[in-house]
């Protein structure tokens, strides 16, 4: 999995890419929301757009990152999940846990 960051209006995008499968990957995910928090960044849109396979290590990692912003005073929002990702996230019952959107830029605008 890659990870890349970009900023829109104020709101920190995270950019995954790849197979989404925990490991030393949530520990990177983990590394940088503390870093935002640290820099009082606490609206976070996670793109899933470039993620072709994610098991239950990386819906772990997710919901971490949730809990951390959450405990911050923040959110993070999930954009962009494929067909397959989202439909993973409905079997689990995620999607009473996070806001979906379509686009990052639904996403973004939500925050306002």
């Amino acid at each position: 999995m890659k990870l890349s960051t970009k900023e829109i209006d104020g709101i920190t995008i995270v950019e995954l890419d790849g197979n989404v499968l925990g490991g030393p990957d949530a520990t990177a995910l983990n590394d940088s929301l503390h870093k935002f928090i640290e820099k009082k960044k606490k609206k976070v849109v996670v793109d899933l757009s470039g993620v072709q396979t994610m098991n239950s290590s990386g819906l772990s990692m997710l919901i971490n990152g949730l809990t951390a912003m959450r405990n911050a005073g923040g959110d993070l929002k999930i954009a962009a999940a494929s067909k397959k990702i989202e439909s993973l996230l409905v079997i689990t019952k995620l999607t009473t846990v996070f806001e979906l959107f379509p686009t990052v830029k639904k996403a973004v605008s939500s925050f306002s």
